[in-house]
């Protein structure tokens, strides 16, 4: 979610998480995204902390089961809870839609747990359904995305969205030497992430790159593979010059790659996109993808349940947590330093 605040470096958190450590991001400041003054993440609750909360009910709602990017922040979560003691159930939705999750917060009004982290596909869609949550006496937490109302949720958690697409934009810029024609690709409007990601990489473009052309915002409200690819072969046809193109999230940046291999384009048509799955890795070996602004949801999901045992302790919260962003492009993408980044398709036994 986008906020402005004094920008300050974000450290890495070191967290146990799947089995191996997350370790510290030693990346220079032309990879690494500095927050915009949200406080990091820390993860410093204790077993004792987690006293009056221990065998509560808490429940993480997240964008879509079907995206590794919840897969990660799932697992994260999980770990999270075992460590202090709480019982965590995950739920979400089949695909990244405002119906389809919509009677998953309902529910939370019938089962009333103690937390409900949530990830709502719609920054105000999901209000009145929140509000009822919240009325119940449910502390909600938000992860990922979030909602514009300020007056939900005891705490937010989620990457600095707008300054990973200023990196994506210096990034993109310099690869294509300042000049050519760059298309963008997101999904619906309303996405608190999606939304602030497209507005940084704009604001950035133009302000450091004015040789290069932006063309107007694409909106894939399906958030379809198809449509993505549809878009970006418009795109091609339409514009002989066409040399970059920015892709706001996993799916877009699936539909928009395999629009570019389509054309013929690959390499040529450099793409710049959100999240690191192991199908996006996939495509940056092959060449079809040349940057991906990696977030760390597995500490995302951590930190949700951390605020929310703390929360339920009685103890302080943090209203804003900024997870570190990354820039993985193929001449980094095997490193030691990269590699916790990557998301996972499940969690470990």
């Amino acid at each position: 979610m986008p906020r402005t605040h004094s920008v300050r470096v974000v450290a890495v958190s070191a967290l146990a998480v799947l089995g191996a450590s997350l370790t510290a991001c030693s990346s220079s400041p032309s990879s690494t995204v500095p927050s915009s003054g949200a406080t990091a993440s820390s993860s410093t609750s204790s077993s004792s902390s987690a006293a009056s909360a221990a065998g509560k009910n808490i429940e993480l709602i997240v964008g879509t089961k079907s995206d590794d990017f919840y897969v990660t922040m799932e697992c994260g979560a999980e770990a999270e809870a075992t460590k202090l003691g709480v019982h965590l159930t995950v739920n979400g939705p089949s695909e990244f839609s405002v119906p389809e999750q919509e009677p998953l917060i309902a529910d939370a009004e019938v089962t009333k747990p103690a937390a409900l982290l949530v990830a709502p596909t719609d920054s105000a869609a999901l209000d009145p359904e929140l509000e009822k949550v919240q009325n119940n006496g449910t502390k909600i937490v938000f992860v990922d995305t979030s909602s514009s109302n300020t007056s939900l949720g005891i705490s937010r958690i989620s990457s600095d969205n707008a300054a990973g697409g200023k990196l994506a934009a210096d990034t993109l810029g310099k690869m294509l030497g300042g000049k050519g024609t760059v298309a963008v690709i997101s999904v619906a409007k309303g996405v608190s992430t999606t939304d602030a990601r497209v507005a940084g990489f704009q604001q950035e473009m133009a302000a450091k790159f004015p040789g290069i052309k932006l063309l107007a915002e694409q909106n894939d409200d399906a958030d379809s593979v198809s449509t993505a690819t549809t878009f970006i072969e418009d795109d091609i046809t339409a514009n002989t010059g066409l040399n970059g193109a920015f892709a706001a999230n996993v799916v877009t940046a699936e539909g928009v790659a395999a629009g570019v291999q389509h054309a013929g384009k690959t390499g040529k048509v450099k793409l710049a996109t959100f999240d690191a799955d192991a199908t996006q890795m996939t495509m940056m070996q092959q060449g079809t993808i040349q940057l991906a602004i990696a977030q760390e949801p597995a500490v995302e999901g951590q930190d949700a349940v951390e605020q929310a045992v703390n929360a339920l302790n009685g103890q302080p919260v943090q209203a804003n947590i900024a997870t570190p962003l990354i820039a993985v492009t193929p001449q980094n993408m095997n490193s030691a330093s990269v590699k916790p980044y990557i998301y996972v398709g499940s969690c470990p036994a």
